[in-house]
């Protein structure tokens, strides 16, 4: 097992920390950026995700279990707790996006701390993996930068020359109600010819289970191996090897 990639542990307690996670994206730290300045998007930081560095000063994210607002870290309790640490009234804005997860403020949320972790650990790997691959891609690719998207809580950034055919989507994922597991992923946004590496069945694209990554002799290079096939198969057509 690649040292900092834990073992998943209980799916059910995956499932539970991921969903209370992503309420508290879509619910509470998403709707204080756009209350701030307009945006929704989000980062992944350290022990979990949070805002970006923003214009209004705005500064708030999940450490595992806890909410940091500024230099204060709290435990996080409920979503309404969370919003009234913040400032603002829970809820996802709605002209910007429809929410996923329910939104419950009351209701307790259930975060395991070494659940919290594994996410975390595997949040940071695919970052920083995504920003190896905007940097060493061609500008005239138009790679966006890194975001973590609320409604679907996965960071990802999109690349490629959409002209020809071969623009898509390269993100790591906390896993979703079709995949049990945390996965990377790589979406095409036209058609492709059949190929072994396009192996979702979900989603017209290819994915790499946690576990896969997680009992590779190094989980970096799994991480940068896939992501780059991805970028070559949507470039020529076809997968390598």
């Amino acid at each position: 097992m690649q040292a900092g990639l834990r073992p998943i542990g209980d799916l059910e307690l995956l499932e539970q920390t991921r969903l209370s996670w992503h309420s508290v994206a879509e619910h509470v730290l998403a709707p204080a950026r756009y209350h701030a300045e307009g945006r929704i998007g989000l980062a992944v930081t350290p022990g979990g995700f949070g805002t970006p560095p923003t214009s209004a000063g705005l500064a708030a994210r999940v450490d595992g279990a806890d909410l940091v607002v500024g230099t204060t870290s709290s435990p996080l309790t409920t979503i309404a707790d969370a919003a009234a640490a913040l400032g603002i009234e829970a809820g996802a804005p709605s002209a910007v996006y429809t929410p996923t997860t329910p939104l419950t403020p009351d209701a307790r949320l259930v975060i395991d701390p070494g659940t919290a972790a594994v996410l975390a650990s595997w949040f940071a790997l695919g970052w920083s993996a995504l920003e190896a691959l905007r940097a060493a891609t061609d500008p005239a690719e138009t790679p966006s930068s890194p975001t973590l998207w609320p409604e679907h809580f996965d960071a990802a950034i999109d690349l490629g020359l959409e002209e020809r055919g071969a623009r898509g989507t390269f993100g790591v994922s906390p896993g979703d109600a079709e995949h049990p597991e945390p996965y990377l992923y790589v979406t095409h946004w036209a058609e492709v010819p059949d190929d072994p590496y396009w192996n979702d069945t979900v989603f017209p694209g290819a994915s790499l289970a946690y576990s896969a990554v997680a009992g590779s002799p190094d989980a970096p290079a799994a991480v940068g191996e896939f992501f780059a096939r991805g970028h070559a198969t949507l470039a020529a057509g076809t997968a390598s090897g």
